[in-house]
């Protein structure tokens, strides 16, 4: 089974599709947020990784997205990604900076140049905009949101067991 990642902008999503986030935000039910901060450490005890809350949160993520699509046509896309989450999430590093972008691009060995002037052309925007808007009309409401043959839609971290089960499933069926 192919797996095909598509770089979205998630506030593009919720101010499409799923706007309560934002209220949330603004007014936030003090048990669920102390809740959730739990609950995200309690996902990276369980995959080993180190997270600390980012002082910029919510970050603009445009320059992210952007890059990782780039990145995808170096073939760097998986290594690219978990550099960016490592140094936001684990570091705090604002990686919506360009030249940060840049640094972490070319320590995989991507041309640092190339693929700055690469983030701003118009394709990149654009296949941006449109993977965005893919999911949108897909039915899909936020991230991570993972399709499986087209339209069996999961969404969120807490359902990758069922994805995985699902996948397993259609492997044994196609053999």
């Amino acid at each position: 089974m192919d797996i095909y990642w598509k770089p979205i902008l998630v506030g593009g999503v919720f101010n499409k599709v799923n706007q309560d986030v934002y209220n949330n935000r603004l007014n936030p039910n003090p048990l669920k947020f102390k809740y959730s901060r739990k609950d995200l450490q309690d996902w990276a005890n369980y995959y080993k990784i180190s997270i600390n809350w980012p002082k910029i949160f919510p970050l603009n993520a445009v320059n992210v997205m952007r890059a990782v699509i780039v990145s995808e046509t170096f073939d760097k896309l998986i290594p690219f990604s978990l550099l960016c989450f490592e140094n936001y999430w684990s570091k705090g590093i604002d990686i919506s900076d360009l030249n940060i972008l840049s640094e972490l691009a070319e320590s995989i060995d991507i041309d640092k140049e190339i693929f700055q002037e690469e983030i701003k052309k118009q394709n990149t925007k654009d296949l941006l905009r449109s993977n965005t808007d893919e999911l949108i009309n897909r039915g899909g409401f936020g991230s991570p949101t993972i399709f499986i043959n087209g339209d069996d839609m999961y969404f969120g971290n807490d359902r990758m067991e069922l994805v995985r089960k699902k996948i397993i499933e259609e492997t044994n069926e196609n053999e």
